[in-house]
Formats: C-alpha cells, structure tokens, sequence
C-alpha cells in the first residue's frame, strides 16, 4: 500500500485530532499531513502546530463555492479526509473530489441524536432529555446530507439517570478517543 495522506478538519479544540495526530505518528502506511479549520480561533491548530502539521483556515466562501479547498489537499497529496468536530455540510464537490474517503465521528447512536443542530453538549443534552439508558459513537462515511452516510462502526456507553450532560459528554468522549484511531486506520488500510 502507497503511503495514505490524511488531512483533518476541526471546528473547535481538536482533542479527537491530537489523538489521531498521535496515532499515526510513527506509522508505516499513513501520515496526517493537514489539519484545516473553519475557526482562526480553534485550539485545535495548536495543538497540530506542536506536532509540525500543517495547519489552513478558511472561510465559507473558500469552502463552499470554490475548488480552492480541493486544490490545497490535492497539492498536499490528500488521500482521505477524516472530520474530527467540523461543524459545516461538506460540499458536493468536496464529496465528487474524494468519492469514498471522506469519515465523520458523531457522538450519538446514529441515527438518533444526530442532524443539522446535532453537536456538541446538544447532542448529551437531547440524550438526557430523552431518557436514554446507552449512548455512544457513530464513526460514518460522509456523503451530502448530515450525519447520513454508511455507519463504519459504533460503540456504546451507559447512561445513568444521574448523569449530567457533561458526564454524558466526557463518556462519549473516552470513546471518541479510543475507537476513532482504530476505526480510520483500519478504514485506510482495508480500502
């Protein structure tokens, strides 16, 4: 297998990045080369900058209703796009560009809890709401609509009805970082 390029794209802290960053540090096959952002403001580009990843933000503009995200990743020697808390619809021609190999990480059991709105604490907070004895991760193919494409993998937690949405977050979270490495890997390697 050719060496796999993995660019990844944040909204907000990128604690997920940093644990795929640290994944794929030493590894034979596959190297994040790229980390881009739609927040100048996302600590997420800290945390690529102290492991020497490349780092872009951009605006909807750029996004949206250019090719000019395409033509970076194409220039970088992207070969697949992981989402790690990217909060924008990606583009049809962002999709046509990478058919495939494009993976999104959403903290429910899809498809509950998930959709246009569905981030974040919303998504521990509809959880809690709705009384849900388990949650967990959705690990997915991206295609046009949210939270819509081909799940990849999934892995539960308990709820308790003393959880708080924060308690239900940092369990999510654990997940997050243990399974989403895994899953990319294995994702590139078997494609």
């Amino acid at each position: 297998m050719s060496l796999a390029r993995i660019a990844i794209f944040i909204s907000g802290s990128g604690s997920n990045a940093e644990k795929i960053i640290e994944h794929f540090q030493n590894h034979e096959s596959i190297k994040v080369a790229l980390l881009l952002s739609n927040n100048a403001g996302a600590y997420g580009l800290q945390r690529a900058a102290r492991y020497n990843i490349a780092t872009l933000v951009f605006n909807k503009v750029q996004f949206r209703e250019s090719d000019e995200i395409i033509s970076v990743l194409r220039a970088a020697g992207i070969t697949h796009i992981v989402l790690a808390g990217f909060l924008w619809l990606i583009p049809q021609n962002l999709i046509e560009a990478f058919p495939n190999r494009i993976i999104n990480i959403h903290p429910a059991l899809l498809p509950k809890f998930g959709g246009k709105g569905m981030y974040g604490m919303r998504v521990h907070e509809a959880v809690k709401q709705a009384g849900e004895s388990e949650t967990g991760i959705t690990i997915h193919e991206v295609n046009a609509r949210y939270d819509d494409g081909e799940i990849l993998s999934q892995q539960k937690c308990r709820v308790e009805k003393s959880d708080s949405p924060e308690q239900i977050a940092a369990k999510v979270q654990q997940l997050e970082h243990q399974y989403y490495p895994q899953v990319i890997e294995k994702w590139i390697t078997s494609s």
